[in-house]
């Protein structure tokens, strides 16, 4: 077997080797993903390495470092020459190159050269080393030369790669490099100026007594900090000349700064949203058990609001550029997109969130989501609206768990409100923002202490709560006793009487203050201790009393 044949078995082989793809997909994920969690701690243990290591060069100028200095050294430059080897390698897949050019070849039955396979992997090899943080990483694990040893603190601008900072420093540069034409046309202005200044200063101020200009480039110095308008003063002209030279470079400063800052101001300006947009990504990225609401219609501003104040983690998507901006005005997280694309749930860490609310005023789009979604994240709560009755069932074998029907919901309740006013009244201000007063869902844990318990034994009063009614699922036995509703898959027990047994997964619907639920949760989550074993108590005093 030839060495051609060789080298293509090897690749073959490489390509199916799963522990290879696993381990070089590990780094290249710890390297490069900038989303990536273990991303967020090798760079931040890196950030840790440099900046030790370059205090203890400067502490070594005037400083004997000792040998546990020494050795720290050694053990700084062994890892950042691991780290050059792993970017190195993880760069591109030298095995799948050999593996085109060697099927390219079968299939327009050409011999298989080395040549042009061996050019091709240098030529990848060679743009990886010629990046500008490459050759800046070689330098730094130079061990020779500890004055050229001092760039590694240009390891910072890539050691820093966390979501808020690193995607910071490429937006600075991507907006430079959007402006290249304006800032090229004003690096050439800035040219011919300071050249032109320097040359007259010198001309003028080269022989007069007392000028500290003697050189051409005193005076390249000098028209620099004076068109800076810094003027640190060091260099003054002289002669009338020289004098008039240095004030029309100082209005000519002041119109170049102007000129610069318009134009960083503007590509600022045009790559605001973009950045804040990465901003929430990467924000959401590492973020879990957060709602995400799509679409900020009316429908939508109620329910963030009633979320805002439930203090809920989420995130407003909508795809129109005005309502986005309202939702940043009422202080939301927001963003201009549509939420019927994979990609953009995927960025926004859908598969840790607890739910996605669909409230787009189309029904097409909702259904769109919620396929999404379901798609992406089989356990997600989908609440979806529908704008119709009949979209109601697209939408629940789409996925939806649960759909709103805002329209014929408002229907009914102008019915209520013109058959009994007064009550409606009362109850809609009970549960709107009049009062703080709003309804509440207590879940059942299944090794919960409430499992078994009767309705009469648990304090609504003492923590000052009030039970409506109960919801279970719709497998469960039927209870006896309150009046029941059966909904899609569950069942409502309205007004359950003191002897009612709750159950695991039942859902307590309760009115109440948000700190008489918090307190209720605490009281029961208290299992062991003293306080719980005193309410305990108290619980079966009252059962013996009213039994």
């Amino acid at each position: 077997m030839n060495t051609r044949n060789k080298l293509v078995e090897l690749s073959y082989r490489l390509a199916e080797f799963k522990p290879y793809h696993r381990i070089k997909g590990f780094f290249r994920d710890l390297l490069e993903n900038p989303t990536s969690r273990h991303r967020m701690m090798f760079d931040s243990a890196m950030v840790v390495l440099v900046l030790s290591s370059i205090a203890i060069l400067i502490y070594g100028v005037k400083n004997d470092l000792g040998p546990v200095a020494d050795l720290f050294e050694h053990i700084a430059i062994s890892l950042f020459i691991l780290e050059y080897l792993l970017r190195f390698w993880v760069y591109n897949d030298t095995h799948q190159i050999v593996i085109d050019y060697y099927e390219r070849a079968e299939f327009l039955n050409k011999p298989f050269r080395l040549g042009p396979v061996v050019a091709e992997i240098l030529r990848k090899k060679r743009d990886y080393i010629f990046q500008p943080m490459a050759i800046i990483d070689l330098l730094a694990i130079l061990p020779d030369y500890r004055s050229v040893r001092l760039l590694r603190i240009f390891l910072l601008f890539r050691l820093f790669k966390l979501m808020r900072y690193t995607r910071s420093v490429n937006e600075f540069t991507s907006v430079l490099a959007e402006k290249r034409v304006e800032l090229l046309t004003l690096a050439t202005f800035l040219t011919f100026v300071v050249f032109s200044a320097a040359t007259a200063i010198y001309i003028f101020e080269v022989d007069a007594p007392s000028s500290e200009i003697r050189t051409l480039f005193d005076g390249v110095y000098w028209a620099f900090v004076t068109l800076s308008t810094v003027g640190y003063g060091d260099i003054t002209p002289v002669t009338y000349q020289g004098r008039v030279v240095a004030m029309l470079l100082i209005i000519t400063g002041v119109g170049v700064i102007s000129f610069f800052t318009s134009i960083i101001v503007s590509a600022f300006s045009e790559k605001l949203p973009q950045v804040t947009a990465h901003r929430i990504y990467g924000d959401f990225e590492r973020r879990s058990h957060h709602t995400i609401l799509c679409g900020f219609g009316r429908v939508g501003r109620g329910v963030a609001c009633n979320l805002s104040r439930s203090r809920e983690r989420f995130l407003v998507i909508d795809i129109s550029e005005e309502r986005v901006r309202l939702a940043k005005q009422a202080g939301y997280h927001a963003l201009q997109g549509n939420a019927e694309e994979n990609t953009l749930l995927m960025r926004l860490n859908i598969k840790n969130a607890d739910r996605i609310l669909c409230l787009t005023g189309s029904d097409v789009s909702n259904v769109y989501i919620t396929l999404s979604a379901r798609q992406l994240n089989p356990n997600i709560e989908i609440i979806a609206r529908a704008n119709s009755r009949e979209n109601e069932i697209k939408l629940q074998r789409a996925g939806a768990n649960h759909t709103v029907a805002p329209y014929e919901t408002a229907a009914q309740v102008a019915a209520q409100f013109v058959g009994q006013p007064v009550a409606f009244e009362a109850l809609y201000g009970l549960l709107s923002d009049i009062s703080d007063v709003s309804t509440k869902a207590i879940r059942v844990g299944a090794d919960a202490y409430l499992v078994g318990q009767p309705v009469g034994v648990l304090a609504f009063d003492q923590c000052k709560l009030l039970l409506f009614g109960i919801v279970r699922e719709a497998g469960s036995p039927p209870a006896s006793g309150p009046r029941s509703y059966r909904l899609r898959e569950r069942r409502f027990y309205f007004n359950p009487d003191r002897s009612f047994v709750l159950e695991p997964e039942d859902l307590l619907l309760v009115f109440g203050y948000a700190d008489s639920v918090a307190h209720f949760k605490e009281t029961y989550a208290l299992r062991g201790s003293k306080h719980f074993s005193k309410f305990k108590s108290k619980s079966k005093s009252r059962v013996k009393k009213h039994g």
